[in-house]
């Protein structure tokens, strides 16, 4: 709140030229007192505040003095971006610079549309990570970001699936977030393939690369995404679902919740409703239906139906 009732003290100031210390009280509805420490803090901050004493004076600014929003230095017009993920922004290391930047954009602007932006700022939040995330960034963020930024290659000790590990030397083309998730898509051997950033266990920058003019980030990534779907859901499963299995399906999964808004459901007699669901592999789809309990039967493929048959034998020895 204070920072605010600072911009507001400049901007008013910048607007109407010049106002007493009651005046401005009463505008933002603090006391004299606070407005005295407020225009303290504005001047130890550099900007050229000054009082005029008798009964016709009050605080101006330097003739001439206005917040531009040319201002920003060219870090902060990039990270402009950014505003509205200002965690993420940190986790780049650009957290100070973005703050730096909002502030002068605030700043310049005229009163009225200050109070829009505060008040979207005030009703809108973007909560990019999703739920029981771990919210450290990887380790070799910051490092991975700068060499995005730079056109700079890196050689990178990376562990794959499988927990492998290989040594490659790649081009980094951009940095995408997907649900609380960095991924770096980077030029290996003349094809943009996707590296989770966690999965990075040592960097080094190298020298410097010619980008590719034709890339479009948001256009691989979504062909990229395409492509991980059609490859990893390319099987399916008959299942018979109760109206709550149906209401639980959240927790198969995003691609297995659209595939159900997708379909028309028909409940049967007992309230059962038959679906197919895109799956990866049977055992995979064993071990996210069997989250649904009792309250989902799988029909086909019969090898699943198998899988589950013996799991659940097995499960009843346990707790029997």
């Amino acid at each position: 709140m204070r920072a605010s009732r600072l911009l507001s003290v400049l901007l008013l100031l910048q607007a109407r030229g010049q106002m007493t210390a009651q005046e401005l009280a009463d505008e933002l509805e603090v006391s004299v007192r606070t407005i005295y420490r407020d225009v303290d803090s504005l001047s130890a901050a550099g900007v050229p505040v000054y009082a005029d004493r008798g009964p016709a004076g009050g605080y101006r600014l330097l003739d001439g003095y206005k917040t531009k929003l040319t201002g920003l230095t060219t870090a902060e017009a990039e990270t402009l971006f950014l505003a509205g993920m200002p965690d993420q922004a940190a986790e780049l290391g650009l957290g100070e610079v973005l703050a730096a930047a909002k502030l002068k954009l605030l700043a310049a602007m005229p009163p009225e549309l200050r109070e829009k932006a505060e008040a979207i700022r005030e009703r809108f939040l973007f909560d990019a990570p999703g739920w029981f995330k771990e919210q450290k960034p990887p380790e070799h963020l910051v490092t991975t970001a700068s060499a995005v930024w730079e056109q700079r290659r890196i050689a990178v000790k990376y562990r794959r699936w499988g927990n492998s590990e290989v040594d490659r030397v790649i081009e980094p083309l951009g940095l995408v977030l997907k649900n609380g998730t960095w991924y770096l898509i980077a030029n290996s051997n003349g094809e943009a393939r996707t590296y989770r950033v966690s999965r990075i266990l040592s960097i080094e920058p190298r020298d410097l690369f010619d980008r590719p003019e034709d890339f479009d980030l948001a256009r691989h990534w979504e062909t990229a995404s395409e492509r991980v779907q059609t490859t990893l859901w390319k099987g399916e499963a008959k299942v018979r679902l109760t109206e709550r299995g149906l209401k639980l399906a959240f927790l198969l999964g995003p691609v297995v919740g659209r595939a159900l808004q997708d379909t028309d459901h028909h409940p049967d007699e007992d309230g059962w409703t038959t679906v197919t669901l895109p799956i990866e592999t049977n055992m995979h789809a064993l071990h996210a239906i069997l989250q649904l309990g009792a309250d989902a039967e799988v029909l086909e493929p019969p090898e699943l139906r198998q899988m589950f048959t013996q799991a659940v034998q097995d499960l009843a020895r346990i707790y029997t």
